[in-house]
């Protein structure tokens, strides 16, 4: 009896010896607080959601998520401006934290980096130029559409277009604002961005006025990270629901968007 309960003991204490030797795996959340710095990816041709303002200065709703991000976490913040075909890479190679990028939480992506809940709904909708003759979806047929290389609302198009038979007709740009620009110059008669982004691009170029809305369901975006990484991912969820409980989320749309910022859930879906 003594002799297996020493054996016991022994097992016991070789087993305790190598785990403390072993070495510790520190996530995601762990690094950036390590590290005493976030860094952040963000698209800023995507006005008000992500652009410079008149000092060249990084601004705009995304923006000031990373930041209060960063101010939580108690670290210093780099922001790192991409284009939308980027916000994925980065994320994989390792040269971000988080991507506050208006990124869509598609099942394909999801493959590849890993979501937050959404912290932000869009609904895609038309910019037009005013020579086009566009106020339907209709009367998308035999016109030059635009928009962004990669972008959800790409894909969406080019599903109904490709059964319309419009897809021959279609232009994709590497940014929103090379979108912007086909369209304000005429050589593109439209382009499809989100109802946040309308008002600004109209405000901007005379020749550019708001089109209809796209047929298709709304877009919920979230910040994208390490697949892999669930305990800097329930991080970021719960980041987010403190947003909406301060009332920081309908304060910071109604800064960039105006109006009632929109519950950020799914009828019948709870996170």
């Amino acid at each position: 009896m003594i002799g297996r309960f020493l054996k016991t003991m022994a097992l016991g204490a070789g087993l305790a010896i190598a785990f403390s030797q072993s070495p510790a795996h520190a996530d995601k959340l762990d690094d950036v607080i390590d590290n005493g710095e976030l860094r952040c990816g963000v698209v800023l041709d995507f006005p008000p959601i992500g652009y410079r303002d008149e000092k060249n200065e990084p601004a705009g709703y995304d923006v000031d998520m990373c930041k209060d991000l960063a101010k939580v976490l108690g670290v210093d913040l780099k922001l790192l401006p991409v284009t939308w075909s980027e916000r994925l890479p980065l994320i994989v190679t390792n040269r971000a934290d988080v991507v506050i990028g208006s990124t869509s939480d598609a099942l394909e992506r999801a493959k590849t980096v890993g979501f937050s809940i959404p912290y932000v709904i869009f609904f895609a909708q038309a910019i037009v130029n005013k020579d086009a003759g566009v106020k339907t979806f209709d009367d998308l047929a035999g016109k030059r559409v635009a928009a962004g290389l990669g972008t959800v609302e790409e894909a969406a198009y080019l599903e109904i277009a490709k059964k319309r038979g419009w897809e021959k007709d279609y232009q994709a740009y590497q940014s929103q604002n090379e979108v912007v620009l086909a369209v304000a110059q005429g050589k593109a008669d439209v382009g499809i961005t989100t109802n946040t982004a309308v008002r600004p691009i109209v405000q901007q170029y005379d020749t550019i006025e708001a089109g209809p809305r796209m047929p298709w369901t709304p877009d919920y975006a979230s910040f994208a990270g390490p697949r892999k990484d669930v305990s800097w991912l329930n991080y970021l969820n719960l980041f987010i629901t403190h947003q909406v409980r301060s009332g920081r989320y309908a304060e910071l749309w109604e800064t960039y968007v105006g109006g009632e910022a929109p519950e950020l859930r799914i009828p019948g879906v709870m996170y």
